[in-house]
């Protein structure tokens, strides 16, 4: 009888014993109450506590949380009414506080932002709160993270999903954005034209300079041209003129006879005769030659003849027409 009165005691004490094991998980912390009063944070591991004395108030979650804001009308400083949705980013630091400073931590984080959100975006206008979602972020991390310090909870980052204003107000700025940009493209359609007409005109002067400064420059070499021509004219003349007045009419012979000769050459290379003419003058060229013969031998000889010498000397004896060969 006292073996099993033993027996019963013992696993009495053990059932006692495992009642009072609590293993707290990583990420967790666990409130322990001793006869409802708090008195503890339990870390994660193994504890003992008290049993029918000590319990596990609540378990609190130390990682950093994500609480989803649920869609909010709001009206604007410039009475558009807008459809907002927000993300709070938080995390537990004091669990005796969470635990106890608080009746429903997610539902008061819930309702701080929300009221807060209305506060913050009302005061703006509708332009502001689209275009200026940091600050509004900023705004309401440092108000509510204030609100949330006593309650042992940090709020790290709040953010704005989505802005929805009217259709309405979409649909008009949906236009005011077509007509600006449809502005900006006039706009620089308008410029590149500019530029374009500009550089044309740029362009066109400088074809004008460089074309007036090549006729100045061919002008200026034709007259150069002309100035030496005639310069050369002039020396051959004189040229001519002292050969006829130191050699008299033996040189104008010389040139007569050489025009004439040049002459006849040039009916003689023409392609439809057949048959070469002389006329009559013809025999004064033959004379003209014979001149030439007798000047050409009085230079080397010293000598000088009378044109009637020249003359005999230099009378033809071929037919005043000749067959062209073929």
């Amino acid at each position: 009888m006292s073996t099993i009165v033993l027996a019963l005691l013992v696993l009495l004490v053990v059932v006692f014993l495992l009642m009072g094991v609590r293993v707290v998980r990583q990420g967790y912390v666990y409130t322990i109450e001793r006869l409802g009063k708090y008195t503890l944070a339990a870390q994660p591991g193994l504890h003992l506590i008290v049993p029918f004395v000590d319990r596990v108030g609540q378990k609190i979650n130390m990682m950093e949380q994500v609480l989803d804001i649920p869609g909010q009308e709001i009206i604007t400083k410039d009475n558009a009414m807008v459809g907002v949705d927000a993300v709070v980013f938080f995390q537990v630091l004091d669990a005796g506080k969470a635990a106890y400073e608080v009746s429903s931590l997610y539902n008061a984080i819930m309702q701080l932002t929300t009221t807060n959100l209305r506060t913050v975006m009302g005061s703006m206008d509708l332009d502001e709160t689209l275009s200026k979602r940091d600050e509004i972020n900023s705004r309401l991390l440092v108000v509510i993270d204030s609100a949330t310090e006593p309650w042992g909870v940090k709020i790290t980052r709040i953010e704005i999903k989505d802005i929805r204003p009217p259709a309405d107000i979409s649909n008009a700025m949906a236009r005011q954005m077509k007509a600006e940009r449809e502005k900006r493209a006039q706009i620089l359609e308008a410029e590149g034209s500019k530029s374009a007409a500009v550089l044309k005109a740029e362009g066109e002067k400088q074809a004008q300079i460089l074309e007036a400064e090549g006729r100045r420059e061919a002008a200026f070499r034709d007259a150069e041209a002309r100035e030496r021509a005639a310069m050369a004219e002039a020396e051959a003349t004189r040229v001519v003129s002292e050969a006829i007045a130191t050699s008299g009419t033996q040189a104008l012979n010389y040139f007569v006879a050489q025009k004439y000769t040049e002459a006849v050459s040039e009916f003689a290379r023409s392609p439809n005769a057949k048959t070469i003419l002389f006329p009559v003058e013809a025999t004064q060229l033959i004379g003209s030659l014979g001149g030439v013969g007798a000047l050409v031998r009085d230079a080397l000889s010293g000598e000088t003849q009378s044109p009637q010498q020249m003359q005999r000397q230099a009378r033809p004896s071929v037919p005043p027409s000749l067959p062209r060969s073929e």
